[in-house]
């Protein structure tokens, strides 16, 4: 299906099955470019030229595909690619710098043209643009317009040959990933600050996040998890649990409690082995490495002979001699190379027969965190090492934590625990807890509150956000939450992700109807979408038909990547609502006179009836649930309608609640519970009531105006305006 949003270049803005074709997104600028090109090509001939471009731009063009950046144009000898331009996992940045650092390392081993060196600068920049998602699927020139694009291209100039600069973001989104040294600010044509710089040295291994505040929430997920893996341990029967929720909700803490609290079953001592997958490992096995890092006590930077000795040490109570003198230099060739290689992958055989004999001694649980992060190999080895403990019933537990998105298929016994927000209350008790020990004011809570959607990272981000001083007045969104959250949007399809983001500039609840309009779809197509969104954890059902954002940062998100053309656009054609139904209370008269003429007839019953249907059901269309935006739009409606006749004695005012009139005096006089003055719009013939046909017309008319006039009495409509019965009445709350 191909769908066009906005009128303009037919080519640019219609793409299959992508309803919106341009999002702002914050995307990674690389820009690469030659040192001293001008006067290498002026002393070649023009055939070593060409020669020289295909192998230079063939080595840049494979390193950029290899971390998944699209190159967006060639400029001579230049060449500037787009990391994160149509799908996002939150490490386009690390990608690119990555990216950087691997060119100019392989034009260093790759030979050139006689005895050519080529040298290149290269600078990253991050930022964010205006992206053509038609063009960014295989790149091509104009995919991308924004200021971001002109800072990597000043970036390069600054850095020394062979060399990698960062900008500022690049440098925050990168931090604790790479390792980095800042330099002087540099001045740059058409800004008045100096820019900021940094040079890329290298990647380093994170360091373990610090877990030394106290637990809040999570005691049901904690015991639910502690009752499956203590289970395996009794029975001797593997389980596998599998830990989801998003980034931010708390995965690694919790791992870090089970591990803390969780060392004995029944008396018998627990053994735990730990690991975590990192962004792009540079080996496909380094999480299997590090397996064997954690049982062996192998610490990065030991020698070998250190590392020898330890794994001797620990394969020793396990194996007979001779085959731990054949298992230790293969197990350090995995330490070493943890590759796709024959040789690491009979390491990862190894690994995974000392895990099992270890288990068979003393019951054991493997922890494996970000697993989505895992290539298939990973995938392989926890699957085998499963089978195996079960079919020798080990007690042995596997447990995973991944985002929801991770669709790995799990053994059938497999256990799937999922983190949900935190409660309001606790939310604040984080919160409080985190600005105490930041040094910051405690009234901050009623600020940072509505922002954090019930996830623990968003609360820290916030946090620290301030401590680093962001205005705590208008707190902008950190960077980390942004990049996370736009890696959940990215997870979903075109669609979807239309729905999402129109739903994110409509505010209030959201329903479907008013999406289908923004978006310009038939009635109903949306609501497939709407019920994927709420499966996934992202939109939860509220009222009928009505969703609500499980969390506000992917509200702001959403609306945000809407290029201004088209939240105008939706804005409009949201606002732009059938208007409403009116029915004249004459027309109201007329069918409730036929109903009496159809009831003096006995044989006209089902006469009645039908006509009683018939006005109720045109009643209930008078004012529909998705137009009615406030009390004020509801009595503008209402007063537009003509009077209805009323006959009998006048009735008198009832006081309205105040202080001085609690509303218990009121439930004494009207016999009803407090709270039954509330109103709803009648989206249905049923919620019509019948109108009785037993009395007569007048006293068929006072009953259905009392609805109304009791509705005035408490207080929630100005006396002096009539209000007709039509389509509104009171009922218990």
């Amino acid at each position: 299906m191909t769908t066009t949003i906005i009128g303009g270049d037919a080519s640019r803005t219609t793409t299959p099955d992508w309803p919106v074709p341009e999002e702002r997104r914050t995307v990674t600028v690389l820009f690469a470019d030659i040192v001293g090109s001008t006067s290498l090509v002026d002393r070649l001939d023009p055939e070593d030229v060409r020669a020289l471009q295909r192998v230079y731009f063939d080595t840049v063009a494979g390193v950029l595909h290899r971390w998944q950046g699209v190159v967006e144009k060639y400029v001579g000898d230049a060449v500037m690619a787009l990391f994160g331009a149509r799908h996002s996992d939150g490490f386009d940045a690390y990608r690119a710098v990555r990216a950087g650092l691997e060119i100019q390392a392989a034009l260093d081993r790759r030979p050139m043209v006689g005895d050519i060196r080529l040298r290149v600068r290269v600078g990253v920049a991050t930022g964010e643009v205006v992206v053509d998602l038609g063009g960014a699927v295989s790149g091509g020139h104009g995919v991308a317009s924004g200021a971001v694009i002109t800072t990597a291209a000043r970036l390069q100039e600054y850095a020394p040959p062979g060399a990698v600069a960062l900008c500022a973001a690049t440098a925050r989104a990168t931090a604790g990933l790479i390792a980095q040294r800042q330099l002087t600010p540099v001045p740059v044509a058409g800004r008045v600050p100096p820019m900021p710089v940094w040079h890329a040295v290298g990647p380093v291994r994170p360091g373990a996040d610090q877990h030394d505040g106290p637990l809040i929430g999570r005691r049901r997920e904690l015991a639910v998890i502690r009752d499956q893996l203590s289970w395996a341990v009794r029975t001797q029967i593997p389980r596998w649990v599998s830990l989801v929720g998003p980034t931010g909700s708390g995965r690694s803490r919790l791992l870090h409690e089970l591990t803390r609290g969780l060392t004995t079953v029944d008396g018998l001592p627990v053994r735990w082995c730990v690991t975590a997958c990192q962004p792009y490992p540079d080996q496909v096995l380094a999480p299997v490495a590090e397996l064997l890092r954690c049982l062996a006590g192998v610490r990065h930077g030991d020698g070998a002979a250190v590392v020898h000795d330890r794994l001797v040490a620990a394969l020793t109570p396990l194996f007979p001699p001779t085959q731990v003198a054949t298992a230790v230099p293969v197990l350090q060739r995995l330490l070493g190379t943890p590759d796709g290689s024959a040789a690491a992958s009979a390491g990862a055989a190894i690994c995974r027969e000392v895990l099992l004999r270890l288990a068979a001694h003393r019951p054991l649980i493997v922890a494996v965190d970000d697993v989505d992060r895992a290539g298939p190999a990973v995938s392989r080895f926890l699957h085998g090492l499963f089978n195996a403990a079960t079919a020798r019933g080990l007690p042995l537990a596997l447990l995973t934590l991944h985002q929801p998105q991770w669709t790995d298929t799990q053994p059938g016994p497999a256990r799937r625990v999922t983190i949900r927000p935190l409660a309001t209350v606790q939310s604040g008790r984080l919160l409080r807890h985190l600005l105490t020990r930041a040094g910051q004011p405690v009234a901050l809570v009623d600020r940072l509150l509505p922002l954090v959607g019930g996830r623990p990272g968003h609360a820290a981000a916030y946090v620290a956000s301030i401590v680093d001083g962001a205005d705590p007045v208008a707190l902008a969104l950190p960077e980390a939450v942004r990049r996370a959250v736009a890696a959940e949007l990215d997870h979903l399809d075109g669609e979807r992700r239309a729905v999402l983001m129109a739903a994110g500039i409509l505010g209030g609840v959201i329903s479907s109807a008013t999406v289908d309009r923004a978006l310009g779809w038939t009635p109903g197509r949306c609501a497939p979408a709407l019920r994927g969104l709420v499966a996934a954890g992202l939109l939860l059902p509220h009222r009928a038909d009505g969703y609500a954002f499980a969390a506000p940062a992917l509200r702001q998100v959403a609306a945000e990547r809407l290029p201004r053309a088209l939240r105008a656009e939706f804005t409009r054609r949201a606002a732009d609502a059938p208007p409403l139904d009116t029915v004249h209370a004459d027309a109201l008269l007329a069918d409730r006179a036929a109903a009496d003429r159809a009831a003096a007839d006995p044989a006209g019953a089902g006469a009645a009836r039908a006509v009683r249907r018939g006005s109720a059901a045109r009643t209930a269309e008078v004012v529909r649930l998705d137009a009615v935006r406030s009390r004020v739009g509801l009595d503008t409606v209402l007063a537009a309608l003509p009077p209805a006749p009323r006959s009998g004695p006048p009735r008198r005012r009832r006081p309205t609640p105040t202080m001085a009139t609690p509303p218990a005096a009121l439930t004494k006089v009207t016999n009803r519970p407090p709270g039954s003055r509330r109103l709803r719009a009648v989206t249905s013939a049923g919620d019509v009531p019948p109108i009785p046909t037993a009395a007569g017309p007048a006293a068929r008319a006072q009953a259905a105006a009392g609805p109304a006039a009791r509705a005035n009495s408490g207080g929630h409509w100005p006396s002096d305006v009539d209000r007709s019965p039509v389509a509104i009445r009171a009922v218990p709350a």
